[in-house]
């Protein structure tokens, strides 16, 4: 059920016009959630393509021009480009706005806020929506792309309640649905769901590619495989990025998933077929659990949303 703002936010900047960035500006144009969007971006055309699609109403020059006399400031940017990019704002923001981002990682963020501008972290609240697109750019915004999406909040202990109260009514008002957790809890978890699942990705598409005939490959896929691989298409930088910043849950993830490859693949030298099948089916089962378990709360979600 979406929550009505009780008042637009009069300026909004957003800092990098991508599809999570475009989509915000999408989804606020159409619920009325902001009386200006400003953007800033750091490809002009991203900027133009911004302001002829009707989702900005301005195209700043600088990423401080962007933020002066802004409510609300967005950082939209791959991870690595946040702490840069907070020290540049750090002295024109307003000593009102609130300011979030939409990175993969948290603790990396909040820890360089803390180093370079401990005097935004009052109004510092680190977000993560759980909603994208493996393709970019503002020319794939969606005003929908958060509808039933959960958004993960991880406010600091310095984070101002008002702040948290604001950001936390903003993301409802697009209409998705907001949880908070710790910023370690958040990284390890996201390694797990999302950072490793892309990795496997990335790596299966690269493996095929150096085949002899990769088209023919490629050509006779499954289902399956245009499913999985489907992800290897997100931003390279974006994910370079995020495996920096994550390298330790990534890595530790990593290495209980190969551990656990190899095992199977001694499975299948050796001829252990049982062995092999109680490991598929015991997988199958957990799917089939977490599936039953999802459909149920989504159920219970949609029924305490109608009147």
């Amino acid at each position: 059920m979406s929550v009505k703002a009780k008042q637009p936010f009069k300026r909004v900047a957003i800092l990098g016009l991508g599809l999570i960035g475009g989509s915000i500006a999408a989804a606020m144009k159409a619920r009325d959630l902001a009386v200006v969007i400003v953007a800033f971006d750091l490809a002009p055309a991203e900027l133009a393509q911004g302001l002829a699609l009707g989702l900005i109403d301005e195209a700043a020059e600088s990423a401080k021009a962007a933020v002066q006399g802004a409510d609300l400031v967005i950082l939209a940017v791959p991870v690595l480009a946040i702490e840069p990019l907070l020290v540049q704002i750090s002295r024109v923001v307003s000593e009102s706005a609130v300011i979030t981002d939409v990175g993969s990682v948290k603790s990396p963020i909040i820890d360089a806020a803390r180093r370079q501008v401990p005097s935004l972290l009052a109004r510092i609240v680190p977000g993560h929506p759980i909603a994208g697109s493996e393709q970019h750019g503002v020319q794939a915004a969606n005003a929908d792309l958060f509808l039933r999406h959960k958004v993960i909040l991880t406010p600091l202990p310095e984070t101002q309640e008002s702040s948290l109260a604001k950001l936390t009514v903003f993301w409802q008002a697009v209409d998705a649905d907001v949880v908070e957790m710790s910023p370690a809890h958040h990284d390890a978890v996201l390694a797990q769901t999302s950072h490793l699942p892309h990795l496997l990705a990335y790596a299966l598409i690269d493996t095929l590619s150096m085949q002899g005939d990769s088209l023919e490959i490629f050509d006779y896929a499954a289902g399956g495989l245009r499913d999985f691989s489907r992800i290897a298409a997100s931003d390279p930088v974006m994910w370079r990025d995020i495996y920096q910043a994550n390298s330790g849950p990534v890595l530790e993830i990593l290495d209980r998933y190969m551990k656990e490859l190899m095992a199977l693949r001694e499975l299948i030298a050796n001829g252990q077929s049982e062995e092999l099948t109680a490991v598929l089916t015991r997988a199958k089962l957990a799917r089939d659990h977490f599936s039953v378990l999802l459909s149920q709360r989504s159920q219970t979600t949609h029924a305490k949303e109608i009147p």
